[in-house]
Parts: structure tokens; C-alpha cells; sequence
């Protein structure tokens, strides 16, 4: 492996850190509902970033599989919008330092871009790592969104309940980094939002202000979410006028309902689910269903209610 300190650039202005915390929030993996981007972005309106060390992008991206874009206007080229992955030093409410690690995934060298973290965890005395997800999940909008914890350390993440036991998955760079800092013994944890599925493809920001509300959770930093409540109070309601307006697709939502309050019901011990009257849709037959219901509008040239 080349040397992984040649892939990144620290700032002259290096500040003095007391074991703060780094958050990742890489886009490029899965992100149902844009939660991942809308609690990145979030953070960085909230916390006066300032850029501390920056990645080498041409070592770590492919430009011909995930083309930038670029701004034409009449007869010139206006504007690049050039990718960057860089670690930004952020303030809480409290003014307590945090850094953020935001930008593309990288395309290449992920176990050099994993080596070159690791490095800089030690050199700034990083105490906790935090990963940031969201995927689409058979649940309904109108419950609480639930959250999938993991952590190199099962005391990192004390009072989150299972919602899967064993499952392979694709992998990513943010995953990854986990994986490394725990063989390294540093600690870190990862927060997966779950979006209802049907409304994976837009923007979802009650699962943006659960993510940081793990966030809070798990570090102590002062986050505000004001914004994002009412963001999500807004969605919601226009998620319930849009079901009020469709019998199959709240016919469905309340399906959802069921086997959500079902599963907790039985989660909590409290063996409730024989006082279900029928055995309850999977989570795969009510997502065929509901994505057969929105494609038959699509085709019929209607706008699709969710």
C-alpha cells in the first residue's frame, strides 16, 4: 500500500482538539429520503465549518462513472461544480468542537483512504466516530421512525433495539471505517435511519432529525433540530393529504400500521400479536403492492399520491 498520509493535506491553522468527536457522512451509499444529506447539511449550517484537512479527490474518484456537473451558458463554460472530500471542524450550541468527515465516497483505495482516517483519528485525538444512514424500510409515516444502531462495542449503543439479526449486504466505505476502527480499538458507531419506503425517493427530514438526535445521544454535543422538526411536521401533512386521496394507498399505510405496532408490541415482551384477526401482509407484499398502485398511476399519466 502507498503512504496513506500522501493522500490528504492538513490546514496551517490547526486547532487544539480535546478528544472531540468525528462525524462521517460520505454520500454515494444508500440514503433513503436524503436523510443522510439533509442531517450533513444540517450540521454544517448549524456549526461555522471550517476546512481542517482535504483528500486528494484524483486519487479516490471516478469522474467518468459519477460525472460533475458543469454549467454551459451561451457560449462559455460558466461553472464547475468540483467534488470535495475534506474534514471540517464544527461547533455545537455549546461551542464544543466536533470535525466532519463529508464528501463523494470514494470510487478507489479504500483500504489507503481507510489507513489515511485512522491516521488522522490518532493525530486528533478523535474519541468517537460516527456514521450517518438512512434505508427504506416497510414502515408507516405516521409512527416514529425507528433507527438501526451498530457499534464496535455493544456499550457504544446501549438502548437500541435489534430490527435485524443477520444479514450480508453490499459494502461501503463509511461501513468500512467502522470495521477498521474497531480492529483498531477506537470506538465508533453507526446510525441507520429507516424511511418508509414509499417515500424513499424525496426528501424525508423526520429521519434527518432522528439521525441527529442519535447524534446528540451518543456524544453529549448540544444539536438543535428546530428546523428539522418543522421540516418534517411540513412533510408529514403532506403525506396524510395525499393519502386521504388514494383508498389503496391508505388501505396500505394502514397495513404498515398494523405490522408495525405488531412487531413492537411483540419486541416489548408484551405477546400481543395473538390479538391479531389475520396473519399480516409481509413487508415485501405491501411494498409490491404499493409500488404496483404507484406505477399504474405513472403510466395513466396521474401524479403519483406520495
Amino acid at each position: 500500500m502507498r503512504n496513506p498520509s500522501e493522500l490528504y493535506a492538513l490546514s496551517d491553522d490547526q486547532p487544539a482538539l480535546d478528544r472531540p468527536v468525528l462525524v462521517q457522512a460520505l454520500t454515494g451509499f444508500v440514503d433513503a429520503g436524503n436523510a443522510s444529506r439533509l442531517a450533513r447539511e444540517h450540521l454544517l449550517t448549524i456549526g461555522e465549518p471550517r476546512v481542517v484537512a482535504t483528500f486528494d479527490l484524483d486519487e479516490l474518484y471516478d469522474y467518468r462513472g459519477r460525472r460533475p456537473p458543469m454549467l454551459f451558458v451561451e457560449d462559455h463554460w460558466e461553472h464547475y461544480e468540483q467534488p470535495h472530500l475534506v474534514i471540517q471542524l464544527l461547533h455545537d450550541a455549546a461551542g464544543s468542537p466536533f470535525l466532519l468527515l463529508e464528501g463523494p465516497e470514494p470510487d478507489l483505495q479504500w483500504e489507503r483512504f481507510t489507513a489515511a482516517i485512522l491516521e488522522l483519528v490518532k493525530r486528533f485525538g478523535v474519541r468517537l466516530t460516527i456514521g450517518m444512514n438512512a434505508i427504506p424500510m416497510a414502515v408507516p409515516h405516521t409512527r416514529p421512525s425507528g433507527v438501526t444502531a451498530h457499534a464496535t462495542r455493544p456499550e457504544l449503543i446501549t438502548g437500541y433495539e435489534p430490527w435485524l439479526q443477520r444479514v450480508q449486504v453490499p459494502g461501503s466505505v463509511s461501513n468500512l471505517l467502522e470495521f477498521r476502527l474497531g480492529q483498531h480499538s477506537h470506538d465508533a458507531v453507526g446510525f441507520v435511519a429507516h424511511v418508509p419506503h414509499y417515500v424513499a425517493q424525496a426528501e424525508y427530514p423526520a429521519a434527518a432529525e432522528r439521525l441527529i438526535g442519535c447524534l446528540t445521544k451518543a456524544t453529549g454535543l448540544l444539536l438543535p433540530t428546530d428546523e428539522l422538526h418543522a421540516a418534517a411536521e411540513a412533510v408529514r401533512a403532506d403525506i396524510d393529504v395525499q393519502i386521504a386521496q388514494a383508498d389503496e394507498a391508505a388501505s396500505l399505510v394502514r397495513a404498515l400500521e398494523e405490522q408495525y405496532d405488531a412487531f413492537t408490541r411483540g419486541r416489548d415482551g408484551n405477546n400481543l400479536l395473538a390479538e391479531q384477526t389475520g396473519p399480516l401482509p409481509t413487508a415485501e407484499e405491501i411494498g409490491a403492492e404499493l409500488e404496483r398502485f404507484l406505477a399504474e398511476h405513472t403510466r395513466n399519466g396521474e401524479e403519483p399520491p406520495l
